[in-house]
């Protein structure tokens, strides 16, 4: 037969077993949040580095068409009709490019055990 000590011993280490659990929890609550912060400030600064890179890119393409072509009107025609093919890309795979991605991303950080 069991004591009413031996129930206040059991009843302590449950109690310490959730609170370890609950601590487990939030420790990696907020390990998953760093490495999704990270990720998506990284994500931010390299963005933003490739539209600079593709400004100058956007730049250099219309100063040799122009030569090219002798027309600068023409130039900006060609580059503009460019990022609208590009953009039409993307907009015709976006699932493939941006959405895919992210959430294999999020599921694999959120919904996979760590081993």
């Amino acid at each position: 037969m069991i004591n009413s000590e031996e129930y206040k011993q059991i009843a302590a280490e449950i109690k310490r077993y959730i609170t370890l659990q609950v601590d487990y929890s939030k420790l990696t609550v907020v390990e998953k949040m760093v490495v999704l912060l990270s990720t998506a400030a990284i994500a931010i600064i390299i963005g933003a580095l490739a539209i600079c890179v593709l400004f100058y890119l956007s730049l250099s393409l219309e100063s040799y068409l122009t030569q090219v072509l002798g027309c600068q009107w023409g130039s900006y025609l060609i580059v503009a009709t460019l990022y609208l093919i590009i953009m039409a890309v993307v907009i015709a795979l976006k699932d493939q490019l941006i959405v895919n991605p992210i959430a294999k991303f999020l599921s694999k950080l959120f919904l996979n055990p760590k081993k």
